[in-house]
């Protein structure tokens, strides 16, 4: 798994970024910091200015989830497990997941505040990204 992490980090440090954080064009969002997302999808925070934010995730054990995990959040899978742990003890749940990319991105498309990641080369004028990795 760690090989599959370091594989998917070369490539974008070789060839620009792989994935990119997608919200729906109506939120008046144009960027995020990593701190912005990280609180966002452990969730730390639930609004930007007067928008709710609603993270969706892959399911299971994918390879860009897993990149996600590590690259942008800072924490491998058992850390991550161990802070929903503490986190359901306080009345927090983890993002919601979804299937695929594709049910990431509809659910943003249609969902004012849905924020999630897909492949670079799936964002269009459907949705706006704000932030890659």
């Amino acid at each position: 798994m760690k090989q599959v992490v370091f594989f998917l980090a070369l490539g974008s440090i070789l060839f620009g970024a792989q994935y990119s954080i997608i919200i729906s064009k109506k939120v008046p969002i144009t960027s995020l910091t990593t701190g912005q997302v990280r609180d966002i999808f452990l969730q730390k925070r639930h609004s930007l200015g007067d928008q709710k934010i609603i993270p969706l995730n892959l399911v299971g054990q994918e390879p860009s989830r897993i990149a996600f995990e590590n690259t942008v959040l800072g924490m491998d899978r058992d850390r991550l497990n161990a802070y929903w742990v503490k986190q359901h003890f306080q009345g927090n749940s983890p993002p919601i997941t979804q299937p695929s990319f594709e049910s990431i991105k509809a659910f943003v498309q249609n969902v004012e505040g849905a924020i999630g990641y897909v492949p670079s080369s799936m964002v269009d004028n459907s949705v706006k990204a704000i932030y890659e990795f």
